[in-house]
């Protein structure tokens, strides 16, 4: 059975992207079916697996608009063995092309449907804003993973989505849970990252994942060459990190 994450934070800069490309390829690495969803208009998800996000025929913008059905947008990408629906600013316009259209909330959903059962774990890349894009990952979605950056604020833009998600649950979507939360830039050096990391695990009821994304040089570097750090660096923390994330998501979709 498909199991649908949303990668999702009202905050921008808290490794959203980051944690969607490479527990896309980690999972993969494990022998699982992997779909990866950009719902993104920067298309960074797209541009970190090494594809041309502006030189793609069929985008989720299309998707969306139901112009092309999901077997035109999905790109199979061989390297990391992730299947891929590709972003580019092009997506910005369809906030406004569907004011308008009725059920507009389920068009991710309803369009993701008829391949759904393909995979064993779907992940969309969510914009870092409450907007048509992220409230149509979060219908399609079983489950909500929040990446939290280790800094001062980080409690304040969980509590922002936690009310996104329970507001979500009651409207539109009563079956999606919290998949929980991810530590990531964790920086060993500081005491500022251990006390967040305190802090957050003493007052959320979310599941705190035990896996901590540290700050490393070869993550940051890696979608710069258009690969996820376990093809970029195979040993690397970050790959090590991200390998035991995919364990425990596995471990949770049991």
């Amino acid at each position: 059975m498909s199991r649908c994450i949303a990668v999702a934070n009202q905050k921008g800069g808290v490794g959203k992207t980051t944690v969607t490309i490479n527990l896309a390829a980690a999972l993969s690495s494990a022998g699982k079916r992997i779909l990866v969803i950009d719902a993104d208009p920067q298309g960074n998800t797209t541009s970190g697996f090494g594809v041309d996000k502006n030189a793609q025929e069929h985008t989720v913008y299309e998707l969306l608009l139901g112009e092309a059905d999901a077997d035109a947008v999905i790109s199979r990408l061989e390297e990391s063995g992730v299947d891929l629906i590709p972003a580019n600013v092009d997506l910005a316009a369809a906030e406004i092309e569907l004011i308008d259209v009725d059920g507009k909330e389920y068009r991710l959903k309803n369009a993701v449907e008829p391949v759904k059962d393909r995979y064993d774990f779907i992940l969309i890349d969510c914009p870092p804003s409450l907007s048509m894009l992220t409230i149509n990952a979060m219908t399609t979605a079983d489950t909500v993973l929040v990446p939290i950056q280790c800094e001062y604020y980080a409690l304040e833009g969980l509590s922002q989505l936690v009310k996104t998600v329970d507001l979500v649950r009651e409207r539109l979507n009563p079956a999606l849970e919290m998949e929980g939360v991810v530590f990531t830039m964790y920086d060993a050096r500081t005491r500022l990252s251990a006390q967040v990391v305190d802090n957050v695990r003493d007052h959320i009821r979310e599941h705190v994942f035990k896996t901590i994304i540290p700050r490393n040089i070869r993550l940051a570097e890696a979608p710069s060459y258009g690969r996820p750090i376990n093809l970029y660096e195979p040993k690397s923390a970050g790959t090590e990190a991200f390998r035991l994330l995919a364990e425990e998501v596995m471990e949770r979709a049991i």
